[in-house]
């Protein structure tokens, strides 16, 4: 059994289970199937290929969170006329059609450890090479979301819960983040689970399907950050 780890951070990431219309918000922490897509667009998987899809969707997810990003709500307009076009309707004595309002949802500085467990290492491997060198552009649930670096962390050879509770902190805590993580995991057969909407059964633009899966939530005491040395000379 083997674990692919992933770190996913930037400046805005955006993580939907249920948006639609104008309303798009996001999920506390990173879903399944907006990994997948990050991955699928990774090996050049096309929307409509759901036997490549399905064959993701058999890799058991977890992440962690290192740091629970702030909220942002961004009030968004999209099809605003163009000055010409709101001359053109008032000579013809017609009202300009008003702009199309959104608003989307954020996580601002948020930090997350992602893991992808298998037991096909091979499997891992061609997506770990993939991350390094993506066919499509990765983002965070958005393509307005790209990611910081390094993305990929590279294969563990150990289960997914194990490899999450392993890995050293991503970043330093904050003031008043204590020293506990929450881990969101596939529930495993036979462990107690909530059923998420959050299966991604085809990504075609034409009819996008989704299914549920198991999860479970847990908390954790948190790793110590890796230990790094201060040279200010280094780069010189």
């Amino acid at each position: 059994m083997a674990t692919l780890l992933l770190r996913l951070a930037a400046p805005l990431q955006s993580w939907g289970v249920n948006s639609k219309f104008e309303t798009r918000r996001t999920n506390r922490e990173p879903t399944k199937s907006g990994v997948l897509g990050l991955v699928a667009a990774a090996i050049g998987l096309r929307r409509d290929d759901e036997e490549g899809l399905a064959r993701l969707v058999r890799l058991r997810f977890g992440v962690r969170v290192d740091r629970e990003g702030d909220l942002l709500v961004d009030y968004h307009t999209a099809k605003n006329p163009l000055p010409k076009e709101v001359k053109e309707y008032r000579q013809k004595g017609k009202k300009p059609p008003a702009p199309y309002v959104t608003h989307r949802h954020y996580l601002c500085d948020a930090v997350f450890l992602v893991g992808l467990e298998s037991d096909d290492r091979a499997w891992l491997g061609e997506i770990e090479a993939a991350l390094r060198r993506p066919v499509y552009p990765p983002f965070l649930g958005r393509r307005s979301c790209p990611p910081t670096q390094p993305l990929c962390l590279g294969l563990r050879e150990a289960a997914l819960e194990e490899a999450l509770r392993a890995e050293p902190r991503l970043v330093k805590p904050r003031r008043g983040d204590g020293d506990v993580l929450r881990l969101v995991i596939d529930a495993a057969p036979g462990e107690p689970g909530v059923p998420v909407r959050d299966l991604p059964l085809s990504f075609s633009p034409l009819h996008r399907r989704f299914g549920f899966r198991p999860a479970r939530e847990v908390f954790i005491d948190a790793p110590p950050p890796p230990e790094t040395e201060h040279d200010p000379l280094a780069e010189l």
